[in-house]
């Protein structure tokens, strides 16, 4: 992990200067406007589809929801609670999740992350499942398929019929829907912008969180990359090259990346407490 830090912060460095900030989010803070807050166990849902999951499956998938609090839930908290505060500070509520290359955990970093925001925070988070080439948000609440961004975008299906409720208050993903051979045209669509804003602008207190691609797999991402407002990198300990990891960073060079979660980590988690 120490290799990993050492590479994020030299390109961090590098790039001083270019509007982007590669590295550790700013500390934590726990308070947000009163007037923001919703009671999100008197969330209704009248148009949106509501899926009870079993916590028994969500364990299995490792989505915080099904877990009992641990180190890997706390490591969430702390995570959201940083992005958290970023977001409000900056007046932003878009954000995507990309990593490097593929297999590095990016796509449950985004959704235990956003789950979290909406948990921790008493605020809405929309999950949109944006990888388009290999669509998974959903098989993580054990639905293999189902329709999605894919088929708004290609069929005008009403976003209302595709968003899903798996049963976590304040808490609705809308799943990828089918693979896409053209995704990264797609995805830079100006139709595509418009959902985008209007995601990000019929809810004053929601957060919207996209699961991206691996920034390698194609162009997908900096197609997608002028939409939102700001970026999250995963890395996988002991994964791609550092050289690797500087080059996505500098691919991301003319976007606000935020920082960095290091992920499949092998360190023991330790607080002031103790070992967890």
């Amino acid at each position: 992990m120490e290799r990993i830090r050492e590479a994020v912060e030299r390109a961090r460095r590098e790039r001083q200067g270019s509007g982007a900030a590669l590295g550790r989010a700013a500390a934590p803070e726990g308070n947000r406007d009163s007037e923001a807050k919703e009671d999100l166990d008197q969330i209704v849902y009248t148009s949106t589809r509501v899926v009870d999951v079993p916590r028994a499956l969500l364990r299995d998938r490792h989505v915080v929801s099904g877990l009992d609090p641990c180190a890997f839930t706390e490591a969430f908290k702390i995570l959201s609670t940083r992005v958290s505060r970023i977001l409000h500070e900056r007046h932003w509520s878009t954000l995507a999740v990309t990593s490097a290359t593929e297999g590095e955990g990016k796509t449950l970093v985004a959704i235990n992350l956003a789950i979290s925001l909406a948990r921790q925070f008493q605020r809405t988070a929309l999950l949109v499942d944006a990888d388009m080439r290999k669509p998974s948000v959903g098989e993580y609440f054990g639905l293999k398929s189902a329709p999605g961004l894919s088929h708004y975008l290609n069929d005008d299906k009403p976003i209302e019929d595709l968003l899903i409720n798996p049963g976590i208050p304040g808490f609705v993903f809308l799943p990828g829907g089918s693979p896409q051979p053209h995704s990264s045209e797609m995805l830079g669509w100006e139709k595509t912008r418009n959902l985008v804003e209007e995601m990000k602008t019929r809810y004053p207190s929601r957060i919207v969180i996209f699961d991206l691609p691996p920034i390698f797999a194609g162009a997908d991402v900096l197609a997608f990359a002028p939409h939102v407002e700001a970026m999250l990198l995963v890395v996988e300990e002991g994964g791609p090259k550092l050289e690797d990891i500087r080059h996505a960073a500098d691919l991301l060079a003319s976007t606000h990346l935020i920082g960095t979660v290091l992920s499949k980590s092998r360190e023991p988690v330790v607080s002031v407490y103790g070992r967890l």
